[in-house]
């Protein structure tokens, strides 16, 4: 286990079909998890994934947290 992101529409519920660029797999770390996400969050965007959220095994730590830029 490990830290996770969770993927969701704008209504919060989870996306099943994912674009390429989202990954289902653990981060070692938070750290890591973050700054993955700051790399890719336009790509997920672009894909349809509206908001994100963070979990640590099964912890929920922070989200959801829209990919959207503000208005």
């Amino acid at each position: 286990m490990g830290w996770m992101w969770i993927y969701t529409d704008a209504e919060g519920t989870p996306v099943e079909s994912l674009p390429a660029a989202a990954t289902t797999q653990d981060f070692p770390n938070q750290a890591d998890a973050e700054t993955w996400l700051g790399e890719t969050w336009r790509e997920l965007l672009d894909g349809g994934i509206d908001a994100v959220v963070l979990w640590e095994d099964d912890r929920q730590v922070y989200g959801p947290m829209s990919l959207h830029p503000p208005s």
